[in-house]
């Protein structure tokens, strides 16, 4: 194995680091006998910690666990900031292809970006595996037959998390939105599944992102609205200071609920469990499940030490897996010629890895598999750093996401 590091220096101020982990003969083949995969992600941003640096660890020990060194097939794994701005984004996954010869693009934790991606590799004929991006736009009309959208979505996020609290007595809401594709569509589908299940939602705040670290005027209107519970339509940093912050206000001794709509482990962990204990929240993957995703976040620490595999990096780890099968199956020349015939293959075959289990591909390029339902652990009840969750309820993959029926993907026959 041999790993290389560079710099780029893109037109418009991007920055793109490349971590190029490449398997196969060590010696140089030809650029078109050679499988490109390029982690698109937030490596020194406000989810650095749920993506970055532990979301290419994931991708390299995917390549690694398939074994394709011993298949002689060439992977290359390389990397991109794309610094939540989707112009520099765009150009970035542009020079990828047109110039690097990338073959499939994963991760793009920002749903504005990855539906940006997904007009280009469309056109391209390339791949895009949204492991990190939320919005459920993806797989509605918006959706298109080279991407697929791998983790988890909003409207997965507002199924669990929101019909929940509602049915817990919870049924007046307040929203504090990242302003943004992401923050917008996690509002819509909260709102939708608030009343659906009963409850109302009594106004919403929208805050800039990014940039945004003082939510006090956000959550003083939260208050003023003497709602039950004020939902986060946020992630990551934003996720953790809003709470803290929250915290100190004393937010919920006043009685009103926090509710995580789409929260992390690390965000756990930056916020601490005695400002966060008690909170509802939804994810796809936790370390700790079962004997599996134990094994996995395992192998991934030993890449980044520091930080818990998350279920945004198990999803980067799931979608190389599943890729990788499928450029098996056709070949490494057919993969390259063509992202549509291996989006098909893998639609085709039923997927099972170490992050999720089993599970599949829809026609609308939603990959399901099962969701739970977590509450955070007080401090006493912490046996450990990364110890944060009490399993509350599986909710199986065909009820998790949203029905293939009422998505809106043209891809899918009527």
């Amino acid at each position: 194995m041999t790993i290389v590091n560079r710099r780029q220096i893109l037109a418009g101020g991007a920055v793109a680091g490349a971590a190029t982990l490449t398997t196969g003969r060590a010696w140089a083949q030809p650029r078109d006998q050679v499988i490109r995969i390029g982690v698109l992600a937030d490596f020194s941003g406000p989810y650095r910690s749920t993506s970055g640096p532990t979301s290419l660890a994931a991708a390299q020990q995917a390549v690694e666990d398939m074994g394709m060194a011993g298949r002689n097939i060439r992977v290359e794994v390389i990397q991109g900031d794309h610094q939540n701005r989707p112009d520099a984004a765009l150009a970035l996954a542009r020079r990828w292809i047109d110039q690097d010869g990338v073959d499939m693009i994963c991760e793009v934790n920002n749903s504005a970006i990855a539906l940006a991606v997904a007009n280009l590799v469309k056109e391209k004929d390339k791949v895009q595996l949204a492991s990190g991006a939320a919005s459920s736009a993806l797989t509605g009309p918006q959706c298109t037959a080279n991407t697929i959208q791998w983790t988890y979505d909003t409207w997965m996020f507002s199924n669990v998390v929101g019909g929940a609290s509602v049915r817990a007595g919870g049924d007046t809401w307040y929203m504090i939105t990242a302003d943004y594709a992401f923050g917008h569509q996690l509002e819509r589908d909260v709102g939708a599944f608030v009343q659906k299940a009963g409850g109302r939602v009594l106004g919403s705040a929208r805050y800039p992102f990014p940039g945004t670290t003082d939510f006090s005027s956000f959550l003083l209107q939260a208050q003023a609205s003497r709602a039950k519970v004020v939902g986060l339509a946020m992630a990551a940093a934003d996720m953790v200071n809003c709470v803290k912050q929250a915290h100190e206000f004393g937010l919920t001794r006043r009685g009103a609920q926090l509710a995580g709509m789409i929260m992390f482990v690390q965000d756990i962990k930056a916020i601490g469990l005695e400002a966060a204990q008690g909170m509802l929240l939804s994810e796809v993957y936790y370390h700790d499940l079962n004997d599996r995703t134990r094994g996995l976040a395992q192998r991934i620490l030993r890449r980044t030490p520091d930080n818990m595999p998350g279920q945004e990096h198990a999803g980067t780890y799931s979608c190389v897996i599943h890729y990788l099968k499928a450029v098996m199956e056709v070949g490494v020349a057919r993969a390259k010629a063509s992202g549509l015939e291996v989006v098909n293959v893998m639609k085709r075959m039923p997927t099972d890895d170490d992050a999720f289990g089993p599970g599949r591909v829809r026609e609308d390029g939603r990959k399901i598999h099962p969701a739970y339902l977590f509450q955070v652990k007080t401090p006493a009840e912490s046996r450990g750093e990364w110890d944060f969750y009490n399993l509350k309820a599986t909710v199986p993959a065909e009820e998790a996401f949203r029905p293939l029926s009422e998505g809106g993907c043209p891809l899918v026959r009527g």
